[in-house]
């Protein structure tokens, strides 16, 4: 009986495990992109609280875990060959980067999407990324696209205008991918606060080394808060955990109430204390992205208002250019009715000057017969004579 059971357990297993590693697969992906999104908003928040202190460059550790974050989530299920390669693929042939006609080129890097995804930013800075000498391959003219963005205060727009195209970005990524999902709605509004900040960059520098993978390190953003309940402190739960496993430990060991009361009371203070600055310090970059966001629609209505006047004012010069150009047809029109008139004048006024000037055919017939009557009187006359 239990072995029957058991193997039926383990065919029920068996069966449904097709289900279980899809939905393990689908759960490992949204903690994956859960985590990125997360850990990228806690390096915006450090970046803007770092630049009140001091000049954000190169050398700073928060700006170099939050382009190797901004790297990671550009680069999560970034689509390795295309997919008019994947017949080389089948030819068991090894493929150690992206394959062209003419050769191997390096690995396929978030810069092929973004330099193809990005042309339509006004002013952007793809060609001199594109045209700069010490950076050669794809993945070190990434990492110099995100400081000429930063320095620029666009980097929040190249990612709009690239999240828009979502032509492209289905060609260049795969399902799951954070680009393709709802986190990327957040991302363009998590990097919208980093306008704030003025940004100083050596574009020769080692940090634009392709030749290694970025890589993040969570330790700044590891922080673990014990809950309220607890009525006991860290060091009191170890004290009672090595206690009690000696085989002295009784009741008795325990100390008196009153000094565990006097310690919940003051962990629970300082936990207070901690969330109150935490929520000061996100209340602070709230305000911020706030008026960075208060800005941008006040120079939105600003321009909106501009292009209602230019509006209008084309508006008003079509309909003066219209009304002229009505009364300078309506003005050609009379012009052309007169000319038309005395020319009809003029014509009558020629033919009757003419039949005036030369006698009609009829009275040309009447003066020849009168001029032969008096030619035959005279030649009578002289014959009587």
């Amino acid at each position: 009986m239990a072995s029957r059971s058991l193997r039926g357990l383990g065919g029920n297993r068996g069966g449904g495990g097709g289900g279980g590693r899809k939905s393990l697969s689908a759960r490992n992906a949204a903690v994956e992109r859960r985590n990125l999104i997360t850990v990228c908003r806690f390096s915006v928040k450090t970046l803007i609280d770092r630049s009140c202190f001091e000049t954000i460059d190169d050398s700073s550790p928060e700006f170099n875990n939050f382009a190797a974050i901004l790297e990671q989530i550009l680069s999560h299920r970034l689509k390795e060959i295309s997919q008019s390669c994947r017949w080389l693929a089948h030819l068991q042939i090894p493929l150690q980067g992206q394959v062209t006609w003419f050769g191997y080129e390096s690995p396929r890097s978030f810069w092929d999407y973004i330099r193809v995804a990005c042309r339509k930013v006004s002013q952007n800075c793809i060609c001199s990324i594109e045209s700069m000498e010490n950076v050669s391959s794809s993945r070190a003219k990434g990492r110099a696209w995100i400081r000429v963005a930063l320095m620029e205060k666009h980097l929040s727009e190249y990612i709009s205008t690239a999240l828009r195209d979502f032509k492209t970005t289905r060609r260049f990524y795969e399902d799951g991918a954070i680009v393709l999902g709802e986190e990327a709605n957040m991302l363009a509004g998590m990097l919208l606060g980093l306008n704030a900040i003025d940004f100083s960059f050596c574009l020769k520098g080692e940090g634009l080394d392709g030749n290694f993978p970025a890589v993040i390190d969570y330790t700044p953003y590891l922080k673990f808060t014990q809950s309220s309940d607890s009525i006991s402190s860290d060091e009191e739960e170890l004290r009672t955990l090595g206690s009690s496993g000696s085989e002295s430990s009784t009741p008795e060991n325990v100390g008196p109430p009153f000094i565990m009361d006097e310690n919940s009371w003051f962990n629970k203070c300082k936990r207070v204390k901690q969330k109150y600055q935490l929520t000061l310090e996100q209340k602070g970059y709230l305000e911020e992205l706030l008026r960075l966001r208060e800005n941008q629609l006040s120079e939105s209505v600003a321009q909106n208002k501009i292009l209602l006047q230019r509006i209008e004012d084309s508006d008003l010069a079509h309909k003066l250019e219209k009304e002229q150009l009505e009364y300078i047809i309506v003005e050609l029109q009379d012009q052309l009715t007169v000319l038309k008139n005395n020319d009809l004048r003029s014509r009558q006024e020629l033919t009757a000057h003419l039949t005036n000037q030369w006698p009609s055919p009829g009275a040309l017939d009447v003066n020849a017969v009168a001029l032969d009557t008096l030619l035959y009187r005279k030649h009578n006359k002289q014959w009587y004579e």
